[in-house]
């Protein structure tokens, strides 16, 4: 598909963006290619493919044509330009930031966000010379107060695991873009079905593919998608995209690309040097998954709200943060961002604290106990014990993971029989 034909819609796109029959063998679905390298024309087809003058496949760490479909399918859903896949949403972090930040830049980030973001953030990161500050994105005016000269990005998820806080993204965009940067916004919890980042003013969108894009719990991946909106040459803030790289003979990548500029460096650097390449079977895995996206969302939201709201009354429950219920300081959040949904990834809290918790997880049945959200199954985990242990305890409440607090990542089972195991595991 191009940008010459016409719009499609969400569950179409999620079938055939990216793809057509194989033209070798007339394949319906996606091949696997399983290959590490690709023959070349002659030494001239050769030469434009490494100069970059040619699009084409070179060696499966930078380019594969498995993966590209899935990049296609992931940017076409968005509504971008285009994707770059990853080995997993951590690294799609890594390198989504990568082409922005040098050593002593500075990332800007909402402290509601997923546990191990919040270590790769404050702690790995700061290795390349990378600071992060986390702030609470609810208070705008303190958003704007901490955005520095060296500020390169402003971070947010839109709907924050594991607290199911809504970032209000048009609002984050207007900040960045007040000071020359961009928004990067991670998607993964609500996915292109509920919401679609770059239509509120957003510049760049990570996922985790191992969640709800896959949705079968079976493959890693991680997707970076550009809007390729964003004017890199307003200022002198990215050298990476718009001064000359001495690998490629001085090339330009805003100047030569355009607003495929910064997928292109993805690629082309990123890839290149990093490594943090998507597997074919994950990729195929991924495509596969993506076609029921739209069914399987659907339902996920519905189940999620059902139980949010048998949780809101039941007598060990304190509180539940689940942004669809009537009573939530988000719904007016979700109601704009999410088409008034919540999602099917929410955190409760229970009265007996850190203990309960414990109890809850080691004796539900039905229930899985581990640390994924966005599988076909029902997934529980306590935040404190687990994904969210090796933070203070100041973090952790920042993030929505006290000791008292459960996340479940509602599945596609009957909701009556989720319900039940969550009965008989609260006693």
């Amino acid at each position: 598909m191009t940008d010459n034909e016409p719009a499609f819609g969400l569950e179409t796109l999620a079938i055939h963006a990216g793809a057509g029959p194989d033209p070798a063998t007339g394949a319906r679905s996606t091949p696997i290619y399983q290959t590490t390298s690709y023959v070349f024309d002659d030494v001239d087809h050769a030469a434009s493919l490494f100069n970059l003058q040619t699009y084409g496949f070179i060696y499966s760490r930078l380019t594969n044509p498995t993966v590209s479909v899935l990049e296609e399918r992931v940017a076409a859903l968005e509504g971008g330009k285009g994707g770059t896949a990853t080995a997993s949403g951590h690294a799609a972090q890594m390198l989504g930031l990568f082409p922005l930040m040098q050593p002593g830049s500075h990332l800007l980030s909402s402290n509601k966000l997923y546990g191990g973001s919040v270590t790769q953030f404050t702690r790995t990161f700061a290795k390349f010379g990378w600071q992060a500050s986390l702030v609470d994105f609810d208070d705008l005016d303190a958003v704007r107060a901490a955005i520095r000269p060296e500020t390169r990005v402003v971070f947010c998820e839109s709907l924050a695991n594991p607290g199911g806080i809504v970032s209000d993204m048009e609002a984050l965009a207007d900040i960045a873009h007040e000071a020359g940067i961009p928004l990067m916004v991670d998607n993964t919890m609500a996915t292109p079905f509920l919401c679609r980042p770059f239509e509120w003013g957003a510049d760049l969108i990570v996922h985790s593919m191992t969640k709800f894009l896959s949705g079968h719990g079976n493959a890693m991946g991680g997707m970076v998608v550009d809007s390729g909106g964003f004017d890199w040459g307003q200022n002198d803030k990215f050298p990476s995209m718009t001064e000359p790289e001495g690998a490629y003979h001085g090339l330009r990548f805003w100047e030569t690309f355009g607003d495929l500029g910064y997928t292109v460096h993805c690629h082309a650097v990123g890839l290149r040097d990093l490594g943090a390449t998507m597997a074919p079977l994950n990729a195929f895995l991924a495509i596969t998954g993506i076609e029921t996206l739209p069914l399987r969302m659907a339902r996920h939201s519905e189940n999620g709200l059902e139980i949010a709201r048998y949780l809101s009354g039941h007598p060990a429950v304190a509180w539940v943060s689940y942004a669809g219920l009537d009573d939530n300081p988000y719904k007016p959040l979700a109601d704009k961002y999410l088409g008034g949904s919540g999602g099917s990834v929410f955190t409760f809290g229970l009265k007996g604290g850190y203990e309960a918790g414990v109890r809850l997880v080691e004796g539900v049945e039905l229930l899985s106990h581990l640390a994924n959200i966005g599988d076909t199954r029902s997934l529980i985990i306590h935040p404190r014990s687990t994904t969210h242990r090796q933070l203070s305890e100041e973090q952790a409440a920042a993030a929505g993971a006290g000791d008292e607090v459960v996340r479940l990542s509602v599945g596609l089972e009957t909701a009556a029989d989720i319900i039940a195991d969550l009965e008989q595991a609260l006693g």
